[in-house]
């Protein structure tokens, strides 16, 4: 299937530009830092990046709009750049694995992760400040989590954070050296270790430096800094999480304890989470 080509002023063949698909796409997980692993890839002169959240493998009224339109969503790159996309729904998407194994079997992966138990308390977050923005009733996160003192395990946010169940999916089709796992926590507390890693993956260049991130005091978190311009994240980022009490939150922990040791194992790696 043909490039989409954009027009090229110079003339010359090898600085023409195209859309092209992704060699990476960051799948999840939603709350996780997808948002600002994207921005920080995008610091790299040899990655450009989908400014939005495509859901073309994860919805079906996107997925039958057919490859040339998930092409067209993509920025215009010049040759030997990496095009990345980030759709946090993937990861817990049933068809998704399939579907990006179909369209590129030999595309990058990059995974995300935090503490389940705060992700879950994000997720709820975000949630909670949509609704409210929209005038819509809410839940207490207490009310949905748990079921007569018990965690209830058909809330939909505690069944995104069952890391190792959405991930088995993956694994079944791509081998697990295709799939580059980042620590969200290490990424907010000190991102360039956990960029050159992503690079080394990538099989970038080194080009990210420890003077493109700086912390911002006031927002509490690291922002970006490229050609003398900076750039911090939405105002969502730096969010009050919803009140859960301490006993609830511990209970959590608890009941996420024998999942998240399972996927441990699943990919090697060990995370400090509660």
């Amino acid at each position: 299937m043909e490039e989409f080509t954009s027009a090229n002023p110079s003339g010359t063949s090898n600085a023409s530009t195209l859309q092209r698909l992704p060699g990476a796409i960051i799948i999840g997980v939603r709350k996780g830092g997808t948002r600002a692993l994207l921005e920080m890839l995008n610091l790299h002169p040899e990655v450009e990046v989908a400014k939005n959240e495509i859901h073309y493998f994860n919805l079906d009224e996107n997925f039958r709009k057919g490859l040339d339109w998930y092409r067209a969503q993509m920025p215009v790159t010049l040759p030997g750049q990496l095009t990345v996309e980030k759709t946090p729904g993937y990861f817990t998407a049933p068809l998704a694995p399939k579907r990006i194994w179909a369209t590129n079997p030999a595309v990058k992966l990059l995974l995300i992760v935090r503490d389940p138990a705060e992700r879950l308390v994000s997720d709820y977050t975000q949630v909670l400040h949509n609704r409210i923005q929209q005038n819509k009733p809410y839940q207490p996160l207490a009310e949905l989590l748990l079921s007569q003192e018990h965690i209830n395990p058909k809330y939909k946010a505690l069944q995104r954070s069952f890391y190792y169940q959405h991930l088995a999916r993956w694994l079944e089709l791509f081998p697990r050296e295709q799939m580059h796992i980042v620590d969200g926590e290490a990424l907010i507390q000190n991102p360039f270790p956990e960029l050159q890693k992503a690079e080394k993956f990538l099989e970038l260049t080194p080009q990210i430096k420890p003077d493109n991130f700086y912390f911002n005091v006031t927002k509490g978190f690291y922002c970006l800094l490229s050609a003398g311009h900076d750039k911090c994240l939405d105002e969502s980022k730096g969010r009050p999480h919803a009140p859960l009490s301490s006993e609830a939150f511990q209970k959590l922990c608890r009941y996420l304890r024998v999942p998240n040791q399972i996927f441990f194992r699943m990919v090697g790696q060990r995370f400090d989470w509660c």
